[in-house]
């Protein structure tokens, strides 16, 4: 049999039509397009694709059904180690994970493994009526703070291990920087309602607009009957440069940026809280994050968009689809360049003047790489006398975040590291008996998958201890 060397092409949205709405930018395979994707795979007996999945979905028998054309069997297959398939096949980064392992992937282009994923799920989601199979009660409650990727994966696994699960929310919203982090163009959020929805039929129970560390501690989690507590409660404290004129009217962090837009809609036409991003927009970073806020900002109306990255586009560590994605919208990329200070209108004769405070550009320098870091990337260095500017009406920090440090403040006995993260051993559990953590909350902002695999990991440990001490 005759194998084709590329992977089926995702149909997307016309760059320019998709830069001025908000609508998903991938459309998805057909049917007819996924089998014939799925009869690339060569179904390898050492499975090295499993290996890469930090979740271990059994890719090659999946993938086999889609061939078969049992769609409703490959997503069956799916949900055996995955609780949210729809949300993994569209923002997993499955070249550096599942698809990097793949056999085919060394001669030719690997299986595109995430989009069956995503086909797989879609199809389910549209077809399927069954209801799912609810397990009997333990009588064993545990309580889940952050209704994350992380919090969600766990609270599955336990629901179905027939688990009372409460999953505790600070915002009004379940799911965590799904919904609050990704944008709707990249992530729809009816599809995280839906995988939502599916745990709420399992039995999870949903609490939101409840921060722990401050409504209610982790210590009053287990004065209220819980015997066990997982902490996935991500990492939303945004990181900043520390230079001159970030206090300025203009300046975001990219969490506060994307949370507005995902989920304050501030997108639409009637919201109440709208986002003036002015003409020019400069967004600082080079990750995924950074490119989510530069395609928001050219959504929301900016004429130019400049992501400002100290760096060169072969060390960016944003996905490549996603820089292609932003390039193909019109976002203009001012790579090995490091912002110095960050300029504003200043009238000092008339401080009234509505003017004053107001960002009016961004300072910085040009960069070029030298020997390579603690991490093996090569470090930017700053050229002499390079200082330029770039006129700007707002700027967007997207450098990273740390986890929120209120939980580690108000539970006694909880080690974190310098960074803010919970320090926990191999299997989640943190300093303090009964207490498990993973994701964000623990390494700092990661990848969904890498969350999804940690809580998976904390549920079975969760099991192993509730047993063990009954």
């Amino acid at each position: 049999m005759t194998i084709e060397p590329k992977k089926h092409e995702m149909p997307t949205q016309d760059p320019l039509v998709r830069a001025k709405n908000f609508n998903e930018v991938a459309l998805g395979y057909s049917a007819e397009v996924a089998v014939e994707e799925a009869k690339r795979c060569l179904n390898c007996k050492n499975r090295p694709c499993v290996l890469g999945c930090p979740v271990n979905v059994n890719i090659p028998d999946f993938i086999s059904l889609v061939k078969n054309g049992d769609f409703e069997g490959a997503y069956k297959k799916i949900a055996e180690t995955s609780s949210l398939p729809a949300i993994c096949g569209r923002v997993c980064p499955q070249e550096t994970q599942c698809e990097s392992r793949c056999t085919l992937g060394i001669k030719f282009q690997p299986v595109g493994i995430g989009r069956l994923e995503r086909f797989v799920a879609d199809y389910h989601n549209e077809h399927s009526c069954e209801k799912p199979e609810i397990s009997q009660k333990n009588g064993i409650k545990v309580a889940v703070v952050g209704s994350g990727p992380s919090g969600l994966t766990c609270a599955g696994d336990l629901v179905r291990l027939g688990y009372s699960v409460t999953v505790f929310e600070a915002l009004h919203k379940e799911g965590g920087v799904l919904v609050y982090g990704i944008p709707e163009f990249r992530l729809p959020k009816s599809i995280v309602k839906k995988e939502v929805d599916s745990l709420k039929e399992l039995g999870v129970e949903f609490i939101n607009n409840v921060v722990i560390g401050k409504t209610l501690t982790v210590d009053e989690l287990f004065d209220m009957g819980y015997k066990a507590v997982f902490i996935g409660s991500g990492a939303g404290l945004p990181k900043f440069l520390n230079i001159k004129g970030e206090s300025l009217k203009g300046v975001y962090s990219a969490n506060e940026f994307l949370t507005r837009s995902n989920l304050m809609k501030a997108y639409l036409e009637t919201s109440q809280t709208p986002i003036m991003t002015g003409k020019s927009v400069a967004v600082v970073g080079g990750g995924n994050v950074a490119m989510d806020a530069a395609r928001t900002a050219l959504r929301l109306g900016a004429e130019n968009v400049y992501i400002v990255y100290r760096r060169s586009m072969t060390e960016i560590p944003a996905r490549r689809e996603e820089v292609e994605h932003a390039e193909e919208e019109g976002v203009v990329f001012k790579l090995l360049c490091n912002p110095l200070e960050i300029v504003g209108y200043l009238n000092e004769n008339d401080p009234r003047d509505p003017k004053n405070g107001f960002v009016t550009g961004i300072k910085c320098n040009k960069m070029e790489l030298g020997e390579p870091d603690e991490k093996g990337r090569r470090r930017p260095v700053p050229i002499e006398n390079s200082e330029f500017m770039v006129d700007v009406d707002s700027v967007i920090m997207a450098i990273g975040t740390s986890p929120n440090p209120l939980i580690k403040n108000t539970t006694e006995g909880l080690s974190v590291n310098d960074h803010g993260g919970i320090i926990v051993d191999e299997k989640g559990l943190t300093s303090k008996v009964g207490v498990y953590a993973g994701g964000d909350a623990v390494t700092g902002a990661a990848t969904v998958i890498s969350a999804m695999g940690a809580g998976k990991i904390a549920a079975k440990a969760i099991d192993e201890f509730l047993r063990d001490n009954k």
